[in-house]
C-alpha cells in the first residue's frame, strides 16, 4: 500500500479497560450445532478483507442469506430462546431506536423512515412501549442488571422528550440498574440549535451523554450528500444549547472516506470540530452498503481511505484527542474511552444487548436478532406486531459458537482490541486456541500484539484494519469473502 511506511502516533495512555480480575462473565449454554472447520489460509483471508474493504468491517455478519440463513429460527421458538439467553446472562444493555429524521441523508445506512409528523410519532411510541411491555412480561427483569442504555436513530432529539421520558421511567422501574449505569442520546446540529428546549429536557431525564452527528462541515459536501439541512451555521448554537443543558460528556461524529471528499475538506471539518471543543470526537468511515451511494464504493481506493484516516489521526492527536490504533473514538479526557456505557459494555465485556424499535438489533452472544423493518424501513409491520403483543422480530438466529465468537470479535474492533479474558469467559476457550493460525499470522506480520490480556491492533494493523478484522470472521463468512466478486 502507498502509505505502508507512515506511522500513526500512539496515544499517551490506553483508553480501554479489561473486565475486572475475577469478574464472572457468563457464557450461553445453548448453541446451534457446530460445523466442520475449514482449513483457510489467513494470508488469503487478510487479502480478501483488504480487497473487499467496503464490506469487511465491524458490521458483522455480511451476506446473511449466504452465510447464516441456515441458523434462522422459526417464530414459535423466539420467546424461549431470548428468555433463556438473557436470563442466563444476568447483565444486559438496552438500545431504543427512534427512526425519525428531518431527511434521510444519501450516506445513511441505518433504519430511518422518511415520514415524521405528530401522528407517526405517537403511533410509533405506542408500539415501542408495547414492545417493551412484551419483553418485561417475558423476562424477569428484577434478576437482570441493566448496565447501559443508548437511544439512537434516526434523530431521537427530534421527538417529544416526554415520550422518551415515559419509556425511561418504565425501564428504571423494571430493571436493577448497575453501578455506573448511563444513558446516551443522539442529536443533529439543527435540532439542537433550533430546539434547545428538547436538549434541556433530555438532560433533565437523567441522560448524561449526548452525541451530535456533525459528519461534515463543507457546504459542497453537505449539498452533494443531502445533508444541507444541517448547515454549519447551526453548529455553534447547537453546542451552546448542549452546554447550557449541562451535558458534561459530549461527542461529535465526523465521517470520512467519501469518494468525492477531498483531504482538504476533511481537514477543514476536523479543524471546525475541534474548535467546538467536545470531550470526544468519533471518526466514522463511510460504509456504502445499504446507502444511496453504493455505486461510489468503487471510486475510492483503500490507500486513499487510509490516507484520510492517518491525516485525521495525526491532527486529533496533536490537539489532545487520543485513541489507540484502530479505535474510532478520540477522547481528550484521561481514562475515559469516550464511548457510551452501552457501547463500552458491548466491546469490553461482550454484554448482551436487547434492541427495541424498528429494525433494532439484538445480540446475546448465542443469539442475533433483527426487528421488523430492518429490511423494509417501514413502520406498518413493526407497529402491528408490537401492538398485538408479539415480539416484533424479523429474523432470529441461534448461532454456532464460532458465529458468536466472530460477532464478538468484530464488535471488539470498535476499540481496536479483543479482550482475551472476556472471550474465554464467554466462549470457554482462549482466543489464541480458537484462532491459532490467525493470531500467529497477525503477530508475525506486526499487525497485532498482546497488550496485557488484550490482542490489540498495532499502527501497521490499523492501516490494514479491514484485512485484520476479517481474520476473526467465521469460516462461512471468510469463504464468502474469498468467493465474492469485486
Amino acid at each position: 500500500m502507498a502509505s505502508a511506511h507512515k506511522r500513526l502516533p500512539m496515544p499517551a495512555s490506553p483508553v480501554t479497560a479489561a473486565p475486572e480480575a475475577g469478574a464472572a462473565l457468563r457464557g450461553p449454554t445453548v448453541w446451534a450445532l457446530p460445523e466442520p472447520r475449514r482449513d483457510l489460509d489467513p494470508e488469503q483471508i487478510f487479502a480478501a478483507g483488504l480487497r473487499h474493504h467496503a464490506v469487511a468491517n465491524t458490521a458483522y455478519p455480511i451476506a446473511h442469506r449466504k452465510t447464516i440463513w441456515h441458523l434462522r429460527r422459526d417464530r414459535p421458538e423466539h420467546a424461549a430462546l431470548i428468555k433463556q439467553s438473557f436470563e442466563e446472562a444476568g447483565r444486559i444493555c438496552l438500545y431504543l431506536h427512534v427512526p425519525f429524521c428531518e431527511r434521510r441523508c444519501a450516506f445513511c445506512e441505518y433504519t430511518v423512515v422518511e415520514r415524521h409528523d405528530p401522528d407517526a410519532e405517537a403511533l410509533y411510541f405506542d408500539a415501542l412501549e408495547a414492545e417493551l411491555a412484551s419483553y418485561l412480561a417475558l423476562l424477569d427483569a428484577t434478576k437482570l442488571e441493566l448496565a447501559g442504555l443508548d437511544i439512537g436513530g434516526g434523530t431521537p432529539a427530534l421527538v417529544d422528550p416526554k415520550r422518551l421520558g415515559r419509556l425511561l421511567d418504565r425501564v428504571r422501574g423494571a430493571f436493577r440498574l448497575a453501578p455506573g449505569f448511563g444513558i446516551s442520546v443522539e442529536t443533529t446540529p439543527k435540532v439542537a440549535a433550533e430546539r434547545p428546549e428538547h436538549i434541556a429536557a433530555l438532560r433533565s431525564l437523567g441522560i448524561e451523554r449526548i452525541s451530535m452527528g456533525l459528519q461534515m462541515a463543507n457546504p459542497r459536501l453537505l449539498r452533494l450528500y443531502g445533508r444541507d439541512l444541517n448547515d454549519v451555521t447551526f453548529n455553534g448554537r447547537a453546542v451552546a444549547a448542549i452546554r447550557r443543558a449541562g451535558f458534561a460528556r459530549f461527542n461529535i461524529d465526523v465521517m470520512y472516506g467519501f469518494a468525492r471528499q477531498g483531504l482538504d475538506e476533511l481537514s477543514a471539518t476536523l479543524e471546525h470540530t475541534v474548535a467546538l471543543d467536545p470531550e470526544v470526537i468519533t471518526l466514522y468511515r463511510m460504509r456504502y452498503k445499504g446507502t444511496r451511494l453504493q455505486r461510489e464504493r468503487h471510486d475510492i481506493s483503500l490507500e486513499r481511505v487510509v490516507e484520510m484516516l492517518e491525516s485525521a489521526h495525526g491532527y486529533l492527536n496533536a490537539h489532545g484527542y487520543l485513541a489507540p490504533p484502530g479505535k474510532n473514538g478520540y477522547s481528550r479526557v484521561a481514562g475515559d474511552p469516550g464511548t457510551s456505557v452501552y457501547l463500552t459494555e458491548r466491546v469490553v465485556r461482550s454484554t448482551p444487548y436487547l434492541g427495541l424499535g424498528l429494525g433494532a438489533q439484538t445480540f446475546g452472544n448465542n443469539l442475533l436478532g433483527y426487528n421488523l423493518g430492518a429490511a423494509s424501513k417501514r413502520l406498518d409491520e413493526y407497529v402491528a406486531a408490537a401492538r398485538d403483543g408479539e415480539l416484533p422480530l424479523q429474523d432470529l438466529y441461534l448461532l454456532t459458537r464460532d458465529e458468536g465468537m466472530a460477532k464478538m470479535a468484530a464488535v471488539s474492533f470498535y476499540f481496536g482490541a479483543i479482550e482475551g479474558r472476556t472471550f474465554e469467559q464467554r466462549f470457554g476457550v482462549p482466543l489464541a486456541a480458537r484462532y491459532p493460525r490467525e493470531v500467529a499470522f497477525a503477530i508475525e506480520r506486526g499487525l497485532m500484539a498482546w497488550r496485557g490480556d488484550a490482542l490489540a491492533l498495532t499502527e501497521a494493523g490499523a492501516r490494514c484494519f479491514n484485512g485484520v478484522v476479517a481474520l476473526f470472521y467465521s469460516d462461512r463468512v471468510k469463504q464468502h469473502l474469498l468467493e465474492r466478486k469485486p
